[in-house]
C-alpha cells in the first residue's frame, strides 16, 4: 500500500527543546516517516549534540533510525554554543545514560544529499538549530533542490532577539548558512521568536509530564523544569523547536503569511538580524511562509497527547 506519511529529515543541535521536537516527531509514526536525525554544532559542540541525538532516539524506542554527526563548526565564523542556557551537556535535566549505539559512519551533509537523492518523492527539511549542514548540502549538490519539498525553520525574530538584541540564537550562530538557505529558492517556513515566545510551557502544563509515568515524560519534565531555566524571563519553557514538528501535523494551529525575509550575514551589533518584511514594504517577492500566531493551548494538548506514546 502507499506510503502516505511526509518524509522528513530532523536536523538538530539538541538542546531540551530540540529533544522535545525529536521525540514528538518519533512519536507521530502514524503521519511523519524519520528518515533521519542529522546533527550539527549549536547549542553545544557536535560531539555532545550527535551523542544527545542517540540518547533522544533511544529513550523514543527508534533505533531503526539513523543519526549522523554533522558539521562541527558554521561556515565563516567562530562556533558559539550556550551551555549557559542547555547546561554543560546540552540536555542538563533529562536524566538520560550515555547511547550504547554509534553514529552511523557517513557525514550528516553527506547523509542529507544520499536521502534526497534517493527518494522516489520530495522530503520535507526540518532544521531546529543553525542551518550549516543543509547550507553544505545545497551548495555541494544543487541538483538535489526539486527532491525538497519545504524547509521548515525554527530561526530568526520578527521583533527582539534571544542572543544580540537582533538576532535570535540559530540564525546568529551561522547567518551565512541561513543567508543561503532562505535565497535557495524551495518553500521555506520560518518559525521565529515572536511566534514560539507564544508556545511557552507553564509549570503545569510541564508537571503533567512527569504525570505520564513513563521514562519520556520523566525526561521531558526534568528538561523543562530544571533550575538552569528557573531564572528565564518567561513564566515557562518555551518551546521553539517542537513548533516546526506541530505545524506539520496541525497546521489548523498556525497563521501567519508569505513575505521576504533577509538574513544580515556581516559582523557587528546586527549579525545574524532577519529583516521580515511584513507588511511589503520592499516590495520584493516573497521567499518564506512566516507564521506569527499559534493557538498555544491545544497545542500543548495536542503534543502531550501524542509524546505520552512514548515509552
Amino acid at each position: 500500500m502507499p506510503d502516505h506519511r511526509i518524509p522528513i529529515i530532523i536536523d538538530t543541535d539538541p538542546g531540551q527543546d530540540d529533544a522535545v521536537a525529536i521525540l514528538l516527531a518519533l512519536a507521530a509514526h502514524e503521519t511523519l516517516d524519520v528518515r533521519a536525525i542529522t546533527a550539527v554544532a549549536g547549542n553545544v559542540p557536535v560531539d555532545l549534540t550527535t551523542a544527545n541525538a542517540l540518547r533522544i532516539r533511544d529513550l523514543a524506542g527508534r533505533p531503526d533510525v539513523p543519526v549522523y554527526r554533522g558539521a562541527e563548526r558554521p561556515l565563516l565564523v567562530e562556533l558559539e554554543t550556550a551551555e549557559y542556557v542547555c547546561g554543560p551537556d546540552g540536555l542538563d535535566g533529562a536524566g538520560l545514560p550515555p547511547s550504547p549505539h554509534m553514529p552511523a559512519s557517513s557525514h550528516a551533509v553527506e547523509a542529507i544529499i544520499a536521502i534526497l537523492r534517493a527518494s522516489a518523492g520530495p522530503v520535507t527539511l526540518c532544521p531546529v538549530g543553525p542551518l550549516t549542514n543543509i547550507a553544505l548540502a545545497l551548495r555541494l549538490a544543487p541538483d538535489i533542490l526539486p527532491k525538497i519539498a519545504r524547509i521548515v525553520i525554527m530561526g530568526g525574530a520578527m521583533g527582539l532577539g534571544n542572543v544580540t538584541p537582533a538576532a535570535e540564537f540559530n540564525i546568529h550562530v551561522d547567518p551565512h548558512a541561513a543567508d543561503i538557505v532562505l535565497r535557495c529558492g524551495r518553500p521555506i517556513t520560518l518559525m521565529g521568536l515572536h511566534l514560539t515566545h507564544q508556545a511557552i510551557a507553564t509549570p503545569a502544563q510541564v508537571a503533567a509530564y512527569a504525570a505520564m509515568g513513563t521514562a519520556t515524560g520523566r525526561a521531558i519534565h526534568g528538561m523543562l523544569s530544571r533550575p538552569r531555566y528557573a531564572g528565564s524571563a518567561h513564566a515557562g519553557h518555551p518551546m521553539h523547536d517542537p513548533c516546526v514538528i506541530a505545524w506539520l501535523l496541525w497546521p489548523e494551529l498556525f497563521s501567519g503569511r508569505n513575505v521576504h525575509v533577509e538574513v544580515e550575514a556581516s559582523g557587528g551589533s546586527q549579525r545574524g538580524r532577519t529583516t521580515i518584511d511584513w507588511n511589503n514594504r520592499l516590495r520584493r517577492p516573497p521567499n518564506a511562509y512566516v507564521p506569527d500566531k499559534v493557538e498555544a493551548f491545544d497545542l500543548f494538548e495536542r503534543m502531550a497527547a501524542l509524546l505520552s506514546r512514548l515509552p
